[in-house]
C-alpha cells in the first residue's frame, strides 16, 4: 500500500475520532500528518520527464561470452530527490559478477538523486546461452523526498543481443553434387577447361597458352606437326541445402540431456565451410515448425544462417513428427542436401526417397548411444541395452548407406573439425557430378 493512501487513512480516521468523541486530542495527533502530506504534495515533482538510452558492447557474442551493456538516464523535467532506476534481463541472460570500480558497475538497479538536465549511467555485464534476446525498457520510479508520492515511468531503452553457436572452422569439406552451377568455385564439375587438376588431354588450338603444351604426348603422335595441350577439370559452385533436425523425439533425452546444441554446432561448421567454397547455402530448420533461410552467398548469407541458428529450437510437432514431410521443392533438383540428425528408425523411407529424387544426400549424425551411455550408470543391464541398440543403429545405417547416401556417424566427444578432416575430406568414390 503507497504511504500516501495509509497516512489519509490514518489521517481521516483521527479526524472522523475527534469529532465524533469531541475530543480536540485527535484532531491535535491528525495535524502533524496533515502538514506531512500537505508538503509532500507540494514538493512533488509536477512533470517527470525522463529519457534513456542503451548501448551495448556488442550486438554478436558467443556463448558464455560478457558484454557490458550501458545505459544512460537523463532528466529533461523538474530535479528529482529520489529516483529508482531498475533494468530488467531477459528470460535465460545472467548477470556476472562486477569487476568494476564504483558503484555505477556491476548492477542493474539504482537509487540516485536526478537534478534537472542532468544525467546517470551505469553499466553491468551479461552473458547467456545461444539465442536472441531483446531489451526493451528501464523502469523509473520516482518518489518525493517524503516519499509521500511515488510514480512510475517505463523509458524505452530498446537493443538486441544476438548470442551465434560458436563456428568451428573446417579447412575443407568436400562433396560432390550431381549437377553444379556455372559459377567458379571448388567443386570438380567434371567439365574440361581452366582448373588446377589434370582432366585430360586435346589437340592443341589457338589461344591456347604456350604451357599447357603436352610435349611427351606430342612426341608420341605419328604426326610430327600436330600438338596436344593439356585440359583441366573446372571447379564451379553448387546449391547446398543444410537441413537441421530439431525434432524432440531425436534430439532429447532422459535427465535433460539434449544433442540438439551438437547438431546446431554442426550446421555452423558446415555452412561457413560450404559458403567459404563459394557455394550457394541455405538452411531448413525442421522442428515444431519450419524455418527456411534463403539460399545465398558469402558473408551476408553466413550472418542470416548464423541469425537462424541463434533462433533455432527442438520442439515436438505431429505434422513434422516423421522427415516424409520435407518441403523438398524449396531445394533445386540434383543438388546437394547435408541432413544434420541424430535420425530415427523412420528416417530411413524418406532419405530413400530423397536420393530417389536425385539429390545427393549426406547425413551427418551425431552419435545419440554414445551420448546417453556417457551419463547412464555402468551396469549390466545398460550394457546389454546398449549392444541392442548399437546393432539396430548400424543396421539403420548399413541400409541408408546402400541407399547411396554418405553417413558420418559423429561421436560428440571427438572434436567435429577432426571428424570432418578425416571423414569428409575427400569425397566418396561412389559421388559423380555432372554438368
Amino acid at each position: 500500500m503507497p504511504r500516501s493512501l495509509l497516512l489519509g487513512f490514518i489521517t481521516y480516521g483521527l479526524l472522523l475520532a475527534g469529532i465524533a468523541t469531541v475530543r480536540g486530542e485527535f484532531i491535535a495527533l491528525a495535524l502533524p500528518l496533515v502538514i506531512y502530506l500537505l508538503a509532500g504534495f507540494l514538493f512533488s515533482p509536477d512533470t517527470v520527464n525522463l529519457e534513456a538510452t542503451r548501448h551495448l558492447s556488442a550486438e554478436r557474442a558467443s556463448p558464455g561470452a560478457e558484454v557490458t551493456v550501458t545505459v544512460t538516464v537523463v532528466n529533461r523535467g523538474d530535479s528529482l530527490d529520489e529516483v529508482l532506476i531498475e533494468d530488467f534481463l531477459p528470460a535465460d541472460l545472467t548477470l556476472r559478477p562486477s569487476t568494476g570500480s564504483g558503484q555505477r558497475f556491476g548492477h542493474t538497479g539504482h537509487l540516485i538523486r536526478l537534478r534537472k538536465d542532468s544525467s546517470f549511467t551505469f553499466s553491468y555485464r551479461v552473458a547467456g546461452p545461444r539465442g536472441g534476446y531483446g531489451f526493451e525498457s528501464v523502469r523509473a520510479q520516482v518518489n518525493d523526498f517524503l516519499r509521500t508520492t511515488s510514480r512510475t515511468v517505463e523509458l524505452e531503452a530498446k537493443g538486441q543481443l544476438f548470442i551465434f553457436p560458436p563456428v568451428t572452422r573446417l579447412r575443407h569439406v568436400a562433396i560432390r553434387p550431381r549437377r553444379t552451377r556455372v559459377y567458379a568455385g571448388m567443386i570438380p564439375a567434371r567439365v574440361g577447361g581452366s582448373g588446377t587438376e589434370f582432366f585430360g588431354v586435346r589437340e592443341y588450338q589457338p589461344g591456347d597458352s604456350p604451357r599447357a603444351i603436352n610435349w611427351r604426348a606430342s612426341a608420341h603422335h605419328a604426326d610430327a606437326d600436330m600438338l596436344y595441350a593439356n585440359e583441366f577439370q573446372q571447379e564451379r559452385a553448387a546449391d547446398v541445402g543444410v537441413i537441421l533436425d530439431g525434432r524432440l523425439r531425436t534430439n532429447e533425452f532422459s535427465r535433460g540431456h539434449s544433442l540438439f546444441e551438437y547438431s546446431v554446432q554442426a550446421a555452423a561448421a558446415l555452412s561457413d565451410a560450404l559458403l567459404a567454397q563459394g557455394n550457394r547455402v541455405g538452411l531448413l530448420v525442421y522442428a515444431a515448425f519450419l524455418r527456411w533461410t534463403i539460399p545465398g552467398y558469402g558473408k551476408f548469407q553466413r550472418e542470416k544462417i548464423l541469425f537462424s541458428l541463434a533462433h533455432a529450437r527442438p520442439g515436438g510437432s505431429n505434422v513434422f513428427a516423421d522427415l516424409e514431410h520435407l518441403p523438398t521443392r524449396l531445394f533445386p533438383p540434383e543438388s546437394q542436401i547435408i541432413l544434420v540428425s541424430p535420425l530415427h528408425e523412420d528416417d530411413l523411407s524418406p532419405l530413400v526417397q530423397l536420393r530417389a529424387r536425385g539429390y545427393q544426400v549426406l547425413v551427418v549424425c551425431p552419435n545419440p548411444v554414445k551420448f546417453e551411455l556417457s551419463y547412464l550408470p555402468k551396469n549390466k543391464n545398460v550394457e546389454l541395452a546398449a549392444r541392442v541398440i548399437r546393432m539396430e543403429r548400424a543396421i539403420l545405417l548399413q541400409k541408408i548407406q546402400r541407399a547411396g547416401i554418405q553417413v558420418l556417424d559423429w561421436d560428440v566427444a571427438e572434436p567435429f573439425d577432426q571428424v570432418v578432416k578425416r571423414k569428409l575430406s575427400r569425397p566418396p568414390g561412389f559421388l559423380r557430378s555432372t554438368h
